[in-house]
């Protein structure tokens, strides 16, 4: 069960009262990370937690089974009045309550509960404000242990990758065919020797295919990749268990030797990107000063407009590492062209940059991972492209 030590502190800081997370039908993933377990429930449950003394868990008393391993105190209802008379009670005294909710929608990951019962609880006399931040102290940060596991992955993952460069490499060299989908494959069966797991299959694009951020080569769908293509290559893996953390990187490669000078201009509009980016994340560390998403994600696709290459942005600029079932992590995303993503750049969370440019004929994306060190500060725990690869 998660310890709830450090976000109670946070709360106090933030003069948040309490955190109401509200669940129905297990449509909430942030109670299910903070009480872990496998559960299947049929009605709503709510997690109080004050920004002081014991949090408690309301259930019904038909899902009692699933609830059975959770260790903190537990109270049932039976009626909806059960339920609100319990609500009532929970926040009386207090003024501000926070939920999984984000003004206007402004964080849809974070905008889970229905605006019907965030209009009960209002009507119950309290401020309602947006858990976004203590979702991040909570369930976002990284432990010891993920930490060590993400720096394994991240080694095996930027080994993989150049073996899938030099897969492509081989291929030419022997003049034997080579298509997208084989290296795909190539890569995940070099996860599986290594011990790593995905949910999805690597992306391995050519030419235009690269200039489309989304695609996927399949069996039935996928092209040759022949002497002087433009090669994007993007692979995520961790170490097994829903406890650690993808390394998620994407590199660019040429297949010849002389990498003509548009392409070469496009990656290094990239690369400034991604680097100005970072720098901006430790220059705040530095100075003391809390930096959040969207000002981060402003740094490096600033960088894009000033070279003249707006018109090929398709998406933001870094997306939450944390632990969970799913690449893209609960914490902070650097964002501020598909949302205003306003929640911190915290001690202990993890992120990527990967800020791209698409074209018709071809993309260039350059994807790292980050850790804010509580001491170091933001640090890249990914390889770090500088050079294209020259698959020749």
């Amino acid at each position: 069960m998660t310890n709830f030590d450090s976000v109670q502190s946070y709360m106090r800081d933030q003069r948040i009262d309490a955190w109401l997370v509200y669940d129905f039908r297990g449509n909430n993933p942030v109670l299910a990370q903070l009480l872990p377990g496998q559960r299947w429930t049929t009605r709503r449950a709510a997690l109080f937690i004050p920004s002081s003394g014991e949090p408690v868990l309301l259930n019904h008393g038909i899902d009692d089974p699933s609830f059975k391993s959770v260790t903190i105190r537990r109270e049932r209802y039976l009626t909806w009045q059960d339920l609100r008379n319990w609500l009532a009670r929970a926040v009386a005294g207090r003024n501000r309550v926070a939920m999984e909710y984000a003004p206007g929608c402004t964080l849809p990951v974070v905008s889970i509960v229905d605006a019907g019962t965030v209009e009960l609880v209002r009507s119950l006399g309290v401020e309602v404000v947006s858990s976004a931040n203590l979702i991040q102290v909570c369930v976002a940060r990284w432990s010891p242990e993920a930490q060590t596991n993400h720096a394994t992955a991240s080694c095996q993952v930027a080994g993989i990758k150049d073996e899938a460069f030099d897969f492509i490499r081989k291929k030419h060299a022997a003049k034997q065919p080579v298509t997208e989908y084989e290296v795909q494959q190539f890569i995940m069966q070099r996860f599986a020797a290594n011990g790593l797991e995905t949910p999805d299959p690597p992306i391995c694009a050519v030419n235009a295919h690269s200039g489309d951020p989304h695609y996927e080569p399949t069996a039935a769908v996928s092209s040759p990749i022949q002497p002087n293509d433009w090669v994007l290559i993007d692979l995520w893996a961790r170490r097994p268990g829903n406890e650690n953390i993808f390394s998620d990187i994407t590199w660019v490669g040429f297949a010849g030797r002389d990498v003509p000078a548009h392409h070469r201009k496009v990656f290094d509009t990239v690369k400034r990107a991604r680097d100005a980016c970072l720098q901006a994340a430790v220059a705040a560390h530095q100075q003391k000063l809390i930096v959040q998403g969207w000002q981060l994600d402003d740094a490096a696709r600033n960088e894009i407009i000033k070279a003249g290459f707006e018109h090929g942005i398709r998406h933001r600029t870094g997306h939450s590492l944390s632990a969970g079932d799913k690449v893209h992590g609960i914490g902070v995303n650097l964002d501020n062209l598909e949302t205003h993503d306003t929640r911190d750049v915290l001690p202990g969370l993890g992120f990527t940059i990967e800020p791209g440019i698409y074209l018709p004929e071809f993309g260039v994306r350059l994807e790292i991972n980050v850790f804010v060190d509580p001491q170091k500060g933001p640090v890249a725990t990914s390889t770090i492209q500088n050079e294209i690869v020259l698959i020749a």
